[in-house]
């Protein structure tokens, strides 16, 4: 018989996830989702989550609470009377009280190689760090973060000029896949869990915007790996001197370059960078208010010159 799922999830990467869901036949009994929040162009318009807009697109109810502190919510999600819960991304800790609240408790999609990379960005940190292989997982979920009994894993390669927004892209539809796997199972009642390894933890934790900033006295590998981990949301930038004022000027893309010079110092016209070991050359760029463009269409209209101070 098909399963009864509570999905809960906020971003465009949960989406797959429960389309798949809907295409196997399982009775999405209710969606939950982070409450609209302010955009559109002012930010003055409450704009509803990506699940929120296909939820509503399936006819499933949808509900957004703020948390789990209310014992109203907690009876709500209990009454739903679900066979499980299945999260993806969905932005919130869930109380014990949750945990428990289906008949098999709540399934994670999970987007590294458990144990590393637990917590708020495993996508972005595994490119940050050099990793050559990242994956998607389900797991139970525990109180923990992210510590719970893995099911399923499917590993992911990260080549050497992949960046987030592109691994990201691939491992939504990896893990929907995967989820769908994991729910067949569960059905027919083989789903085996295993608990994860004690050794390899690490924790990816959320982007800051201090940590966005390019920083050339790094190696060009660490320079190169940073852009890319942080594009093209949030982007990593430099400041540029342009018409006597300092600009923000964010790289969306890079490639590692020979040369050796001062860091932070542009080695040529075509605006490769000296870096504390090695050189690297941005490869897409955007300023402030204005569209991406390949480097040499951004340098046909900010020419720099070598030998420029970047910083």
């Amino acid at each position: 018989m098909p399963l009864r799922i509570i999905f809960m999830g906020t971003p465009e990467f949960s989406v797959p996830t429960l389309s798949a869901l809907v295409e196997a036949h399982h009775e999405i009994v209710a969606v939950y989702t982070q409450p609209p929040r302010p955009g559109g162009r002012r930010g003055l318009d409450l704009q509803k989550s990506p699940v929120h807009q296909a939820a509503e697109l399936l006819g499933v109810p949808v509900l957004t609470p703020v948390n789990f502190k209310d014992p109203a919510n907690r009876q709500t999600f209990r009454d739903f009377d679900a066979d499980v819960a299945v999260v993806v991304a969905y932005g919130l800790l869930l109380p014990e009280e949750i945990l428990s609240g289906t008949r098999h408790g709540c399934y994670n999609g999970h987007a590294s190689l458990l144990p590393r990379w637990r917590g708020a960005a495993p996508i972005q940190r595994a490119i940050m760090a050099g990793d050559r292989e990242t994956g998607m997982m389900v797991m139970k979920m525990d109180k923990g973060l992210d510590t719970g009994p893995v099911a399923l894993t499917r590993s992911v390669p990260i080549t050497e000029t992949m960046t987030v927004g592109e691994l990201h892209d691939k491992l939504m539809h990896v893990g929907a896949a995967l989820m769908k796997e994991a729910m067949v199972r569960l059905e027919m009642g083989e789903l085996t869990l295993t608990p994860q390894p004690e050794e390899g933890v690490a924790y990816a934790a959320k982007i800051s915007k201090d940590e966005t900033r390019i920083d050339f006295t790094r190696s060009a590998a660490d320079v190169h790996n940073h852009i890319r981990g942080l594009a093209p949301f949030p982007g990593a930038w430099f400041e540029l001197e342009i018409a006597r004022r300092k600009e923000r000027i964010k790289v969306l893309g890079s490639e590692r370059a020979a040369g050796a010079g001062a860091p932070g110092t542009t080695l040529d016209d075509g605006l490769t960078i000296a870096c504390g070991d090695g050189a690297v050359r941005p490869t897409r760029l955007q300023r402030a208010g204005g569209k991406p463009l390949a480097t040499p269409d951004f340098l046909r209209g900010t020419p720099i010159a070598g030998g420029t101070r970047i910083s």
